[in-house]
């Protein structure tokens, strides 16, 4: 395992409890055995779907992402408008593996995800046959080819997601964003589509459960999601950054970064129990072959590098 790769101070004890009311376990049972259906259902549904014009794909990826987190009990909330179609680069804020769904039931879009989820049983054939691109997150070398990759995804008029983070955060602390990915936006001189997701309860405060951090297992997050009552997402499609706003891939991220974000060092206190080593939202060091801005060499940066320190085992997971 690459000791470069994105680290996050979250863990499931500070910072996924749930302080509100809980469904019964059968409830949760029942919440588990929809979202497993819509899952398996998808599997064989996938290819055909593919073959669909882009307009009613993305009417029934939009119906069943929203069915599949909705099965779990959660409300979703959309604030903006999705705009014009045609290529673009989704950046997201990462907080759960329910982001993915999540932005499918707003935006239906090719997502970025680790090689390793490719092997995963059933979710890794579905996401194959949804259009996932993978990035193999030990080669470095491999960064251009992924970079290309996007930028011609997007040049052929497809929406790209990525999460920039490159590990998943509570949402009270925060990452840097990594600026592999908006060299793509650069190259295929597209827009860039920040999107703020957020997870609350009913009261307002922002929710615990849905967070996937740390080494939580699956398991044991989508246990926890489906006992959580009083759920509800948010999902903020922000103005889009439009080609050439931005000389470089740099001051691009730094853009993206805020307005979904917004400005380092403005984020929540951290909940108790989270270590402040690390600034949330700071850029670490990086080590110096991986520092360079050039349009012939792409950053190192969606989940490449992160500090200069090896990153700890309970860092290296995350779902995308």
């Amino acid at each position: 395992m690459s000791g470069w790769l994105p680290t996050s101070p979250c863990t499931p004890e500070a910072c996924a409890g749930h302080p509100g009311a809980t469904a019964s376990a059968v409830r949760a049972v029942l919440r588990l055995a929809a979202a497993l259906a819509l899952v398996l259902l998808a599997v064989p549904a996938a290819p055909p779907v593919r073959l669909l014009p882009a307009r009613p794909r993305r009417a029934l990826v939009r119906a069943w992402a929203a069915a599949l987190v909705r099965s779990l009990g959660i409300r979703i909330t959309v604030h903006g408008t999705p705009g014009p179609d045609g290529g673009r680069l989704i950046v997201a804020n990462h907080i759960s593996w329910l982001d993915i769904p999540l932005v499918a039931a707003v935006l239906p879009s090719r997502m970025l995800a680790k090689s390793e989820i490719g092997a995963w049983p059933v979710l890794g054939p579905l996401a194959a046959r949804a259009g996932t691109l993978f990035i193999e997150r030990d080669r470095i070398r491999a960064l251009p080819r992924t970079v290309a990759a996007l930028a011609g995804a997007m040049e052929a008029g497809d929406r790209v997601t990525v999460f920039p983070e490159g590990s998943t955060w509570c949402g009270r602390a925060q990452g840097p964003f990594r600026r592999a990915a908006f060299q793509s936006a650069l190259d295929a001189r597209v827009p860039v589509q920040p999107v703020r997701i957020g997870y609350r309860l009913v009261d307002g405060s922002l929710a615990g459960a849905p967070a996937f951090v740390g080494e939580d297992p699956l398991t044991a997050s989508l246990w926890r999601i489906a006992r959580a009552r009083g759920l509800r997402a948010e999902v903020r499609l922000l103005p889009r950054i439009p080609p050439g706003r931005h000389p470089d891939r740099r001051a691009l991220a730094a853009a993206a970064r805020e307005a979904v974000l917004g400005t380092p060092g403005r984020e929540l206190p951290l909940p108790a129990g989270v270590p402040a080593q690390q600034r949330p939202g700071a850029e670490p060091d990086q080590p110096p072959a991986t520092d360079r801005d050039s349009a012939n060499r792409p950053d190192a940066s969606v989940h490449q590098c992160v500090s200069s320190r090896p990153a700890p085992a309970s860092s290296l997971r995350t779902p995308s």
